[in-house]
């Protein structure tokens, strides 16, 4: 098997273990890193071969811009609080805590490179977490700040990592130099994200055509990772801000087929990147194996303590930083997302696995100094990070859906019908005083008025039936019925419709052009 062959398995895979994962109740990137060491153990599976230097720009803004696709500036402007205090102080404090230990149990682990181990396991991944937490039917709220954490986390331990590693592979380092980059990346970043959101918002609406939008939304996250990263800003915060930007302003409420048409592009896209990246975390059993040869007992060992240090500092940061949160909630009474019993905050506890960032931020450690001399420690840092990893992944996330199903942790269901309630009731006010505003200047017949009014109420009222009485209710659902029916009907007739068509295409003298014009016709009445 070759390479090239090894990645269509993994993508396969990626595609297979969603509908494998949720008949099973398991977390689809957990059983991707399961299907990476089942890889990993046969001898004729070739080793994995990426340059470091491609691994990050290849795997993380894809991921970074779906990820905040599913969010918004909103969000995290209200938790800013709770995110600032577990995306940005405690991955300071896992970084500190880790390099120390490391330091001290590693004989020869230069403070730079310990520096580099913290930090390149001390961010959560929010692809797994969110993952887990779909499926678990989580609180909005927990799954909200693990959002909000997975994304901010990276950009702070990103930013730490290349301090790292630029330390260990110049062999110098200055408090006061780190701390200025530090300081320029940020800026450096948020301008070129602004820029490029900008850029990319009047691109879109230049373009029109939906085939070519989703296609400029595909390299945009790219550009912006590269064009920061050539300026020395942060990619990973530029992308970030690109994405919040595009998703604040460039929604158009009525281009509705680059709507449909983007969500599915990119949860695809979303798919197969991360089944490829948790896939790349089994995978690399091979090369820790045979970094592990003949001192099996001393690599573990070093492992396990570091495990052990990130599971416990993110539980000791958890409850008294939690504790803060809800007393100055109760104070001020913020509007923010916030653990609401100690059940939730264990479950926060739990949901810390560790995944896409800290593989690629593996992978991506240079093999050489400047001075040509090989990283130091490459290898044992390499197998400490991935034994935290396999740890975390493997073990919290098989076991997270049990933990939650202990602590009785449970979506509020009912809140979040009241909040659609709302919403329906608002849509099918907006679509009311829109047809008052056209009656003003046209004149309608009065059955036409009539059946429109009722028509603006069946907006809202498809959307939540909650909103009618009961009567109205029963009417809806019997229309309901009757509207399945047809469509089933008319479904069946359009199927007929399409195999013929499709039966034209091979006949002599077709022309497969407008044969395929007449299916798209078929094909969006379908929709419809």
């Amino acid at each position: 098997m070759d390479q090239l062959a090894l990645l269509f398995v993994v993508l396969l895979g990626a595609v297979i273990s969603v509908p494998v994962g949720d008949r099973f109740g398991l977390p689809a990137p957990v059983l991707m890193t399961l299907l990476g060491i089942a890889l990993a153990l046969p001898g004729f599976v070739p080793n994995v071969s990426i340059p470091p230097e491609l691994i990050l720009p290849a795997l993380l803004p894809p991921l970074l811009y779906a990820a905040v696709r599913r969010t918004s500036w909103r969000q995290f402007t209200a938790n800013k609080r709770p995110i600032f205090l577990l995306a940005v102080a405690l991955v300071f404090v896992t970084t500190l805590c880790v390099a120390v230990v490391a330091h001290s149990i590693v004989p020869g682990l230069s403070v730079a490179a310990a520096v580099a181990l913290g930090a390149l396991i001390a961010p959560p991944d929010p692809v797994a977490a969110t993952a887990v937490a779909g499926q678990l039917g989580l609180p909005r709220r927990l799954v909200s700040i693990l959002e909000g954490e997975g994304l901010f986390n990276d950009v702070t331990a990103i930013v730490l990592y290349h301090v790292a590693i630029a330390a260990a592979v110049s062999g110098e380092f200055s408090v006061w130099r780190a701390g200025l980059d530090l300081v320029l990346s940020a800026v450096v970043a948020v301008a070129v994200g602004v820029a490029l959101g900008w850029g990319a918002n009047k691109l879109l609406s230049l373009l029109g055509d939906a085939t070519l939008q989703i296609g400029l939304t595909l390299l945009v996250p790219f550009a912006s990772y590269v064009l920061s990263e050539e300026l020395h800003g942060s990619g990973v915060l530029s992308v970030l801000v690109t994405a919040l930007f595009l998703a604040e302003y460039a929604v158009d409420a009525d281009d509705v087929v680059s709507r449909l048409a983007g969500h599915t592009v990119w949860d695809v896209v979303d798919t197969l990147v991360t089944g490829v990246a948790f896939g790349l975390v089994g995978l690399e059993l091979h090369n820790a194996v045979r970094t592990a040869a003949g001192r099996w007992g001393e690599l573990l060992g070093w492992a396990a303590v570091v495990v052990a240090v990130v599971v416990l500092v993110r539980l000791l940061w958890l409850l008294p930083a939690t504790w803060l949160t809800k007393r100055l909630h109760a104070l001020r009474d913020y509007d923010e997302d916030i653990p609401l019993s100690w059940r939730e905050t264990v479950v926060m506890w739990w949901s810390g696995m560790r995944g896409v960032a800290s593989v690629a931020l593996a992978l991506a450690i240079p093999l050489h100094t400047d001075s040509g001399a090989p990283f130091p420690d490459r290898d044992e840092i390499v197998f400490i990070a991935f034994g935290v990893i396999m740890a975390t992944l493997v073990l919290q996330g098989l076991t997270l859906p049990w933990l939650v199903r202990r602590l009785g942790v449970r979506a509020d269901t009912e809140r979040e019908k009241e909040f659609e309630t709302q919403l329906a009731a608002r849509a099918a006010k907006a679509a009311k005083r829109r047809l008052r505003e056209i009656e003003s200047v046209e004149e309608l017949p009065d059955d036409l008025s009539e059946q429109m009014n009722r028509r603006a109420f069946e907006i809202g009222l498809r959307i939540s039936p909650r909103i009618g009485d009961e009567e109205r209710r029963e009417a809806q659902e019997n229309r309901v019925r009757r509207l399945k029916r047809v469509r089933r009907i008319q479904g069946e007739m359009l199927s007929a419709a399409r195999h013929e068509v499709l039966a034209a295409r091979s006949e002599p003298g077709a022309d497969p052009e407008i044969v395929d014009r007449v299916l798209r016709h078929l094909d969006v009445r379908s929709l419809r």
